[in-house]
């Protein structure tokens, strides 16, 4: 059984969702405000994280930048804002997914069930590693010597993807079909977000060396570190 934490302040949308969840056979506990949900993350184990973008007491952007520093717990955001700026903010912070309200709870249902998935997987795959440079599907980080970090499930779907092929150049177009069965945005302008927070975030470890590099015209690929053997 799953367990999903879902945070709106709406109390007819919890109820909805709550329902609908709990009879699809998952474990659900719900929170108004994000003081509660804070407590409820640190207390709980979680498979998945529902987050309405509007809260009383914070933004559910800044909520979901509080909880990857701490967890890379996947994240749905739910949302009434469908510009694609606020879809972007919310990868942006770390989000794995962005519904769109009024939406189809069957849709949010496969929505949640891929994320989980991603995190989930029966036999996980091998943790890569290239010279001091380890990726870790376990728990979606990269450590660099005595460093490392966490990664959102879309960030490091995509890191993981192009490391399992490493001077590969891979299209937009191939890295959508080969990473997410089902994308939330398939645009050119959404992928770059992701590659900018996955470059950020390597580049913290291990500043020398970019392992994250774009081809113009042609796509991204992932380059070891030239001492690697």
């Amino acid at each position: 059984m799953y367990r999903l934490l879902i945070i709106d302040d709406d109390p007819m949308i919890l109820e909805d969702n709550k329902t609908y969840f709990c009879a699809m056979g998952y474990e659900v506990v719900c929170a108004g405000t994000a003081q509660a949900a804070e407590k409820i993350i640190l207390s709980n184990t979680l498979d998945c994280v529902i987050l309405d973008v509007d809260l009383p007491d914070m933004s559910g952007f800044a909520l979901c930048e509080k909880i990857r520093s701490k967890t890379g717990l996947p994240v749905v955001f739910l949302s009434g804002y469908a510009e694609e700026e606020n879809r972007i903010r919310g990868l942006s912070v770390g989000g794995d997914d962005y519904v769109c309200k009024p939406y189809s709870l069957r849709e949010l249902e496969l929505r949640v069930q891929a994320r989980i998935r991603s995190g989930r997987a029966a036999e996980p795959p091998k943790t890569l590693t290239y010279g001091s440079l380890s990726i870790c599907p376990s728990s979606c980080s990269v450590s660099y010597k005595a460093s490392s970090v966490d990664f959102s499930s879309y960030e490091f779907d995509v890191l993981y993807f192009l490391a399992k092929h490493p001077h590969e150049i891979f299209t937009p177009e191939q890295i959508y079909d080969s990473v997410w069965k089902a994308p939330i945005n398939k645009g050119q302008k959404s992928l770059q977000v992701i590659m900018a927070r996955i470059r950020k975030k390597l580049y913290e470890i291990c500043p020398d060396h970019d392992y994250i590099q774009t081809k113009r015209y042609k796509g991204y690929l992932f380059v070891p570190d030239r001492d690697c053997k």
